[in-house]
């Protein structure tokens, strides 16, 4: 013979192990996507980083290439588009900033190169990344 204190209790323990069950449920989804977008955004960084690199490159490139006393080398600020690979989705604004040095009877120009790669829109949005690279070069 059933108590009629203890009808019922079983629904409430039934209930109650289903909000914990589906609390549990909707917690590791959302870890999981956040775990997701995190790996996303890092693997986007280092390719933001290495598209950098490619401008830092291609201004060493164009230093190397103008004359020995170019205060600024022919195209060496501008910006890069279409790198190809992994790189597609990148734009790299290049810039080049040059100062000389008279050792003895030699000018020596030191390039300080600056190259700031970005996708993913404006600064902000959620998929927006950005690097900046920056090496100074001697010629």
């Amino acid at each position: 013979m059933i108590n009629i204190m203890q009808r019922g209790f079983s629904l409430i323990s039934a209930i109650f192990l289903l909000v914990v069950i589906a609390a549990l449920g909707v917690f590791a989804v959302t870890l999981s996507t956040t775990q997701h977008q995190s790996q996303t955004m890092e693997v986007m960084g280092a390719r933001a980083y290495q598209a950098a690199l490619t401008g830092v490159e291609w201004a060493a490139y164009q230093i190397g290439n103008s004359p020995a006393n170019a205060a600024t080398p022919v195209g060496c600020t501008q910006t890069l588009t279409g790198l190809g690979g992994n790189l597609t989705a990148f734009s790299v604004a290049v810039s080049c900033t040059a100062v000389s040095a008279v050792e003895g009877t030699t000018t020596v120009w030191v390039y300080e190169v600056a190259a700031k790669a970005s996708a993913g829109g404006v600064a902000g949005d959620a998929n927006y990344t950005e690097q900046i690279a920056t090496s100074k070069l001697v010629k």
